[in-house]
């Protein structure tokens, strides 16, 4: 049964703000792509960005936890137009018996 993210990307993206040597970053450690889990990996080991969880959408692309939200902030960077927005789709999680 899928579920609903309801958390937009993009506009955490728009909120990434650097002053000085301090940065702004969003407080979501989630991050979804319209990219394949492979890339995904290749792009979180160039930017040293730490893998929690990941995971293929239903509908194409891949959602990323980080371990933090500063590596999701250099992520959401990284992949700019590529991140979904809006609601996203995911597959259950059910528990092998």
């Amino acid at each position: 049964m899928p579920h609903d993210d309801h958390f937009s990307h993009r506009d955490l993206r728009d909120r990434i703000v650097t002053t000085g040597t301090d940065t702004v970053v969003p407080i979501s450690r989630a991050v979804n792509v319209s990219v394949e889990q492979p890339q995904v990996v290749a792009m979180c080991k160039k930017h040293d960005a730490i893998i929690s969880a990941i995971e293929t959408l239903p509908s194409g692309g891949t959602r990323v936890v980080l371990m933090n939200s500063a590596d999701a902030a250099k992520i959401i960077k990284a992949f700019g137009s590529k991140v979904l927005t809006g609601t996203v789709a995911r597959t259950h999680w059910m528990r092998a018996v």
